[in-house]
This record gives structure tokens, sequence and C-alpha cells, in this order.
């Protein structure tokens, strides 16, 4: 791996400030991020990604690898909380089990976003379409991981699943539906328009998504100790199943996707948990799965290694294979 970068990525100011907040959490700090404040730039940073994506995808021509690429990713949402969930059912409950799985068959935006700004600071391109997988990625995973647990759920307890409202979270999520309808506003507006509000959608960018890891680091950190007390299982799967995923998606790619920057927002995206859409799904569909779980796993322990040291490797791969 070329140590340069991962240096480089390292010393991004967007992760520094991550890294600040779990500090600042190991030091008992009061340091916060307003609640409201918080959920603000989570909403501005999925608009202007798919803002952005939008007018990409304006100026690119539909193609029979934007097809495979939607199917990959709908294909990768499912296969991964299905094997996933069956080496999860050697030390979880089925409830359990199947939340992580669909937590890790499904995506975080904000690592994607992270990884996106990591492309612009090594200048490689990408291309807007890989929003429009992103945001295809979060629902099947959540019906998947919901169908595992109604099929092994045994004994005289049935798992009791409200379809109705899950499929509603699922598919119509303020994450999903916010960076769908954005990505078809970029889709729509002019180049000229775009750029009347480039300064929102562009210029400021970077120094939101630092203020919002910030307010991620805080946030792994206070979830960091309460997650150890799991034990090593999860701890284990937590970094493994990322780095087999990621790894495994950086090297298969290079068949059926052109572009470096493409092919590592696939890893990233096989690479990821959901630590939003799934769990506002689960709070609902399965309220005996526990959040002291799966949120600290995809939070603490799979967001930081992939934006860490993830990035680096997967580019790695991708660079260094056909």
């Amino acid at each position: 791996m070329d140590l340069h970068l991962l240096i480089d990525n390292l010393s991004n100011p967007a992760l520094l400030f991550f890294f600040l907040g779990v500090i600042a959490v190991q030091l008992k700090s009061d340091l916060k991020i307003p609640e409201n404040s918080s959920k603000f730039i989570s909403l501005y940073l999925l608009l202007a990604i798919g803002f952005k994506g939008g007018q990409e995808l304006a100026h690119s021509e539909f193609s029979l690898e934007i097809l495979w690429s939607l199917l990959f990713g709908i294909f990768l949402a499912v296969a991964v909380p299905v094997y996933a969930y069956f080496i999860l059912r050697r030390k979880f409950s089925v409830e359990n089990a199947g939340a992580i799985a669909a937590s890790y068959g499904s995506v975080s935006a904000v690592t994607f976003v992270t990884a996106i700004s990591f492309l612009e600071l090594e200048q490689i391109a990408f291309s807007g379409h890989m929003v429009a997988v992103m945001a295809l990625m979060e629902a099947p995973s959540i019906m998947i991981g919901l169908l595992l647990i109604m099929l092994f759920k045994g004994g005289k307890e049935k798992t009791n699943i409200p379809m109705k409202n899950v499929l509603q979270h699922a598919l119509f999520n303020g994450s999903v539906l916010l960076i769908l309808g954005s990505l078809v506003i970029g889709f729509l507006a002019s180049e000229a328009q775009a750029e009347g509000i480039k300064p929102f959608t562009t210029d400021i960018f970077k120094g939101f998504l630092a203020v919002f890891l910030l307010d991620m680091g805080i946030t792994s950190g206070k979830k960091l100790n309460e997650f150890v007390k799991k034990g090593k299982f999860a701890l284990v799967f937590a970094i493994i199943v990322p780095i087999v995923n990621g790894c495994i998606v950086a090297f298969s790619t290079g068949s059926f996707i052109t572009g470096t920057g493409n092919r590592l927002l696939f890893a990233i995206l096989a690479a990821s948990a959901s630590y939003i859409a799934v769990p506002a799904a689960m709070k609902i569909a399965v309220p005996k799965a526990s959040p002291s779980l799966y949120i600290p796993m995809a939070l603490a322990i799979t967001f930081p290694f992939n934006i860490t040291l993830g990035m680096p490797l997967y580019l790695y791969i991708i660079q260094n294979t056909f």
C-alpha cells in the first residue's frame, strides 16, 4: 500500500475532526454539537451530494455500465445480509443476527460522502450515477433482514412485523427520499441554474463535512465503551466482514466497471454499514433486536475503519488489479 496515500488520508482535516470528537468523549469534555444542528448538517450533506450527482448524471450518456452498476448494487444489498446472517447466528439471536445483517447489507451515506471527499482530495474522477446506486442499496437489505427473521424465528412466539410501516421506512425514509429527490433535481437543473447555488452545494461542503464528522466522533466515542462489553466476536465481525466485502468488490468490479473512482465507491458501499436507516426500521419492526449491539458495530468500529484504513486499502487493490 502507498504509505504516502495512507498518511494523506489520516491527515485529512475532516478525519482529524472525527478523532477530536472521540478524544473529547474520552476526556469527559462537554463538547457537543446541538442535535438540531447535527440533523441539519446531515440533511445538507445528502442534499449536496445528491444534487451534484444529478448534475453529473445529466452530463453522462446512459450506458450498459450504468445499468450493470445499478443491478450490482442491488445484488450486494441482497447477498451480503444473507451470508452475514448465517455467520452471526453462531453467536447471536435471530433478531440480533437479522438486524446486524441488514445493517451490513445496507450502506452508510456518511461513509459514502467521506469517500467522495477522499476522491476529490486525490483528484480521482467518479460518476454521478453512483449516488443512485447508493440510494438503491438502502431498502433491499432491510427487507432481506426482516425476511430472514420471519423465516427463522421459531417456537410459539412469532415475529409480528408491521410490514406496511417497515416498507415505508425502507423506501421513503428521509435519507433515501432526500438523496433521490436531490439527484432528480440536480438532473433537471440547467448548468446556469446549478451555478447559482454552487456556493451552497459545493464551496462549503468540506467545512460542513468536518463539523459532521466531529459530531460522529463524539457519538462513536460514547458508543465505544458500551460496545466493548459485547465481546470479541462482534468486534472481529465489525472489522473482518467489511474488509472481505470491500476487497472482493474492489477486485471483482474491474471486469465490468471502468474508472478507479467508481470502483472505490463500490468497495466502500460494500464495506460500509448503516447506522441510520436500518436502526429506524428495526426499532419499529424488531424491538427485541438490541440497538446497543448493531449501532456501535456500524458506527464505532466499521465506520472509523473504513474512513482511515479501508479507503487506502481498497484503492491500492483497485490500482494494482485489472
